[in-house]
């Protein structure tokens, strides 16, 4: 399980590293994504970094992520990890920065010896009282 929580972690690194061919590294070819942003799945374009320099050239300097609570399942050649990440960053243009903190299910299978990312996904929780909004403000408790 170490080396599921190396990749995991090393992903988190190379982000704030604004490496975005190194992360997509760890994705296995036509991996399913469901990040925070629309549309409801991802398009994958066989794993071409275009996409991720863009949405990091959105910032001033790449967003850090960290992975906490971590928890990993794994059986042969496949695995589950789920975690709760918090994504700080500055908006280019923004002279003020954001925290969000967000829950990640990854579905891992080990490919050629190697542990690659099959299935991402992304979420918030949103306000059940009619509003619908997005439960940005959220920290983990515990």
């Amino acid at each position: 399980m170490e080396e599921i929580r190396e990749v995991i972690e090393g992903k988190a690194a190379l982000l704030q590293e604004g490496d975005a061919k190194a992360i997509l590294s760890h994705y296995a070819p036509g991996y399913v994504e469901f990040s925070l942003a629309p549309p409801l799945r991802q398009p994958v374009d066989g794993q071409t970094p275009a996409a991720l320099d863009a949405w990091m050239a959105g910032f001033e300097a790449p967003p850090r992520r960290e992975v906490t609570q971590l928890e990993i399942t794994a059986d042969g050649d496949v695995a589950f990890a789920t975690s709760l990440d918090r994504l700080t960053a500055v908006p280019r243009g923004s002279t003020e920065g954001f925290t969000l903190w967000f829950r990640v299910t990854l579905g891992l299978r080990r490919v050629d010896g190697r542990w690659l990312v099959t299935h991402e996904h992304e979420s918030v929780p949103f306000e059940m009282d009619g509003s619908f909004r997005a439960s940005t403000g959220l920290t983990p408790t515990g």
